[in-house]
Order: C-alpha cells, then sequence, then structure tokens
C-alpha cells in the first residue's frame, strides 16, 4: 500500500495545486499556492514532473486572469486527478481510524478544490458556498461577530465604543505611535524570533515528548518583498539535511515591504508566522516523519484543508502558548493585547469578507468599508482581503474562513484540556490530525 499510496496521494496534492498555477518547489510564495511542502526526499509525481505541467504552472492555471485552456487540457489529458482523489479515498477506507478520517477530509476538499476549478473553466456547475466551507472547516457558514473584541480594543485605547469614527482615529494612531520600520525588519524579525522561542521553550516545550525538544522551532529567515499580494508568506523549505540526514528545518518568511504594521502585531505576526507557530508545527511534523512516527500525508502539508484549519488555530493561539496563558487579558502589556485582538479582528474580517462576498453577494466596496469600520483593519488590508483574497474563487470560498474556525476549536480545546495532554495531540505527537479530528485524541 505505501508506494501506491505516496504516488496516488502526491498526484492528487500537486495535481490540484499545478491545476490552480502553484509550484511547491518554489521557495517563494509568489510560485506556491495550495501544496505548502515537499520534504519526504520522494521523487516528485507525475503530477508535477510530466512536461506539460509546466506550462499550466507558468500561466497560473485556473487561477489565472485569463486561464490557459489548451495548456491545462494537455495537462489534464496527461494526469488524472479525480482517479488519484478516488485513490485518497481508497487509501482512507484501508487505513480507518483517525488516519483514514484524516485522509478522507484531504479528498472532500480535493474534490471541492476539482469542482471549483472546472467551474472557472466553464465545465461543472457552480459550487455552493456552503459546500466549499463545511469541506474546509466541518462547519456551515456564519458571519463573524466583531463586537466584544471592538469594544475591548476601544476600551484599551480610552476610546468611546459608540463613536466609530473616534475608534478609527483611536487605532490608526495606535499604529503609527508604534510602526515598525522594514528597513530593520530583518533585525527586529531575528530579535522577536529569539525572544518567542525562549518563551516556547519555558511554557510550551515541557509539555511536548521529549524527542522533540531539540528540534529546531524557528530556523527561518526575514526576506522583504515588493509588491506581493499578500501581506506576508510563510514558505517551509524543509531540505536541507545534516551530513547525518537529519533536516535542518529551515523555512523563509517574505513579508510584505509595503505594510504597515505596529510592533505588538509584528510580535502577533511571528508568533503566528514562526515560533510557536507554522514554523515549529511544520518542523515538528517533519521530525515526526522523518523519525518514522507520522505517513507520507505529514510531509506535503496543504492549504484549504480541514488540517490548514488547525494549522491557522494553532498559529492564533500561538501568542497565548508562548506566555502560558489562555486568556487575552493575560498577556503581561496592554499593547500586547492591543495587538492580538486586532490581529483576531482581521481575521473576523476574512470569514466575514468571504460570508459577505460568496454567501451574500455584497459589493467589494461594500465589504472593504465593512472590514475597515466594524473590523479595524487598514484601508490597505481592508482591500486585499475584500478583493484580491475575498473575490478569489478559492481563497475567498475555502480559506478565508478557516482561520476563525481554527482560532475558535484551538481556543475551545485548551480551555478544556491541560497542557501536557492537548499541546502533544495539537503539534502531531499522537497522530496527524485537523480540525475535525483532534478532540478525537484528547
Amino acid at each position: 500500500m505505501s508506494a501506491n499510496f505516496e504516488e496516488v496521494t502526491g498526484n492528487a496534492i500537486l495535481g490540484i495545486d499545478t491545476l490552480w498555477g502553484g509550484d511547491v518547489m518554489c521557495a517563494s510564495g509568489t510560485g506556491r499556492f495550495i501544496a505548502d511542502s515537499w520534504f519526504s526526499d520522494r521523487p516528485l509525481p507525475r503530477a508535477y514532473t510530466v512536461a506539460e505541467a509546466a506550462r499550466v504552472r507558468e500561466s497560473g492555471g485556473v487561477g489565472a486572469k485569463s486561464p490557459d485552456a489548451a495548456a491545462i487540457d494537455a495537462y489534464l489529458a496527461q494526469v488524472d486527478i479525480p482517479g488519484a482523489i478516488r485513490g485518497v479515498k481508497d487509501a482512507a477506507s484501508w487505513y480507518g481510524g483517525l488516519r483514514g478520517e484524516y485522509l478522507a477530509g484531504l479528498a472532500l476538499c480535493f474534490e471541492a478544490m476539482w469542482d471549483l476549478a472546472m467551474e472557472i473553466l466553464g465545465k461543472g456547475d457552480p459550487v455552493p458556498y456552503e459546500r466549499c466551507v463545511i469541506a474546509s472547516t466541518g462547519l456551515p457558514p456564519e458571519p463573524s461577530d466583531p463586537v466584544a473584541k471592538r469594544e475591548r480594543v476601544a476600551e484599551l485605547l480610552g476610546c468611546a465604543t459608540g463613536k466609530r469614527e473616534e475608534l478609527i482615529e483611536a487605532v490608526d494612531a495606535w499604529r503609527k505611535q508604534h510602526r515598525v520600520s522594514m528597513a530593520s525588519i530583518k533585525l527586529l524579525g531575528a530579535a522577536v524570533i529569539g525572544y518567542f522561542d525562549d518563551l516556547t521553550a519555558r511554557n510550551v516545550v515541557p509539555h511536548l515528548p521529549r524527542e522533540l525538544h531539540g528540534v529546531p522551532r524557528a530556523n527561518i529567515e526575514f526576506l522583504p518583498i515588493l509588491d506581493a499580494w499578500f501581506s506576508g508568506s510563510m514558505n517551509y523549505l524543509g531540505r536541507a539535511r545534516k551530513p547525518g540526514g537529519e533536516p535542518e528545518y529551515e523555512a523563509t518568511y517574505e513579508i510584505n515591504a509595503s505594510l504597515d504594521i505596529s510592533l505588538p502585531e509584528f510580535m502577533q505576526l511571528v508568533s503566528h508566522e514562526v515560533v510557536p507557530g507554522h514554523v515549529t508545527t511544520f518542523a515538528y511534523l517533519q521530525n515526526l516523519y522523518w523519525r518514522d512516527l507520522a505517513g507520507f500525508e505529514a510531509s506535503v502539508l496543504t492549504m484549504n484543508t480541514r488540517a490548514a484549519a488547525l494549522f491557522e488555530g494553532i498559529a492564533n493561539n500561538a501568542i497565548l502558548m508562548a506566555y502560558g496563558v489562555t486568556r487575552i487579558e493575560d498577556l503581561p502589556d496592554k499593547d500586547l493585547q492591543t495587538g492580538l485582538l486586532l490581529a483576531l479582528l482581521q481575521d473576523d474580517a476574512k470569514n466575514q469578507s468571504s460570508y459577505l462576498t460568496w454567501g451574500e453577494g455584497t459589493p467589494q466596496t461594500e465589504v472593504a468599508r465593512t472590514l475597515w469600520t466594524d473590523y479595524l483593519v487598514s484601508p490597505e488590508r481592508a482591500d486585499k482581503l475584500s478583493g484580491a483574497w475575498g473575490r478569489h474563487p478559492l481563497l475567498g470560498r475555502m480559506y478565508l474562513p478557516a482561520y476563525r474556525a481554527g482560532t475558535r476549536k484551538v481556543a475551545e480545546l485548551r480551555s478544556k484540556y491541560t497542557p501536557e495532554v492537548f499541546l502533544p495531540a495539537l503539534y502531531g505527537a499522537k497522530g496527524l490530525v485537523d480540525i475535525t479530528t483532534i478532540e478525537k485524541l484528547l
């Protein structure tokens, strides 16, 4: 089963990734899309290596403004993506248990992504929004409610909650007062990474299996990038090896050079993207895979899936885990509390952008204004979340809701279980899980 399983799983993931214009071997987030990693040292599958794949990747796949239909047809004549997805479903039935449920969840998401691609190409019916959200989060779509977080921000900034314009001005002034200089981002990034790595060693690592204690949690380099459509991109590489063959667990983080961000928000960003967030999560999973304690599917992680929803939940709770607290008000600094609340409001805004755009058909200008006034995101963020992200046929329907769903699930479980019970399950030490299966391990 193993060799065939790796082949069909690789073809399913990299087939869908290629169809949407992604290149998992690209070191930059400007080239990656669905597949987030390939660190197994296994040969790349036919879905990636077939000659027709290169033209699809170069043209942007179905996600391009004008998809190259001829290139896509030629590629699909060579690669049977639906057949590979069926193979993943067969493997799910064969393995059973939580691994089977995880694989079945992947297949469910891949089926939705395939049907979305066919919708774009005019070869399939429109995919219901509810189906997309349930596929990636396990829950039906629902609007966000920003009131409690917004009122707490107003309280922290000493601003009357009933005067929205005053609150927006206060947030803008607070961001300007604490603004990070992009010219110093690499130096600042290194300092903040070291700070959170120390906190993680103190408050997270002791609750994990001893074998994970020595795994590098933050082998990452910050890279400013110009004119990116995203605010930042964590690119986990994981392909470098030490002389003895052990991974080096390396990654990069590309940060948009035009991003307007405060220091407290930047600190939340580092905990989210690096330690104990995404880079730490991927490094632990790579170590588990390297030690044969996780299956092949742990080596080729994906966006727009239930696993990704859980990973976003880990990342959004990461700053609290690093400090060893469960409530925002227990963070040791009011500016840190404000920064985290604003970051969480932004992720609520992502869900709201998705809900308004795809659930209610709201025009972009109205969505952008709602995100700015109700969720306190900057005008630049409101434009991107309502436009490039919110109106994207895949990200808008399957990924934007994942942030809020994952955050709520991880926060809920952290409040119910002790760290020594919860954290090993969260980071995969008890088996690879997603947002719908993790609680079955607890």
